[in-house]
Parts: structure tokens; sequence; C-alpha cells
């Protein structure tokens, strides 16, 4: 398994998936998404298994801040890309599988 975890340094779900795959003994590699953000070829793919408007964070200030109710939905895929605190977390990865969110359920299955 190769497992990316994305995830912020606040986020209560980004610890608790880190937990899992460290009390399971398997390698992970942590990446601060709001501080990095995701490569575009990644974000293709994980836009491709979990849908753009799934990976928008509602909760998060720069939602509002940014007036994603208003913005088409042409332009909300380039604003996500562009602004990473705009994504919700944990986005977990085995290749081209992704999760989103705390899915112990999905990961047990992955192999």
């Amino acid at each position: 398994m190769n497992i990316q975890i994305y995830g912020a340094k606040k986020c209560f779900d980004t610890k608790k998936a880190e937990r899992y795959f460290k009390e399971r003994n398997i390698s992970y590699q942590y990446i601060d998404l709001h501080r990095y953000g995701l490569s575009k070829a990644v974000f293709e793919k994980a836009k491709a298994a979990l849908g753009v408007e799934e990976m928008i964070d509602r909760k998060a200030k720069a939602y509002e801040s940014l007036y994603m109710d208003y913005i088409d939905e042409n332009k909300r895929e380039g604003t996500l890309f562009e602004n990473p605190a705009l994504f919700r977390t944990p986005i977990v990865r085995n290749g081209n599988s992704f999760t989103l969110g705390y899915c112990p359920e999905v990961w047990k299955e992955w192999k």
C-alpha cells in the first residue's frame, strides 16, 4: 500500500486517520493540504473519484469569504484548486483510490 493523507493539522478526522494507520503499522505520507494543496494530477484523480462538490468544506471560513454560494459551477473547481483551505479533510489516497473523511471500513479493504 502507498497511503497518502492530505489533511489539516487542526482537523480531528485527520488525526484519527493518522492514528488508524499508525495502530496497524501501515506506513503513510502526511501532506498538509492547507499549506501545500494538491498537485494538478492528484486533484484530477480525486475529482474523478470523489466529485468536486463533495470535496468542498462548506463550514470553512474561506467558503463564505470567497462567496462560494454565488460562484458559477464551472468556476467552483478552479476556486477549490486555488484555495486549499476549502477542501474537506482528510483526503486519503491509496494509488487511484480515494476516500474523504474518516473511513476505516473502506481502508481495511485496501491491500
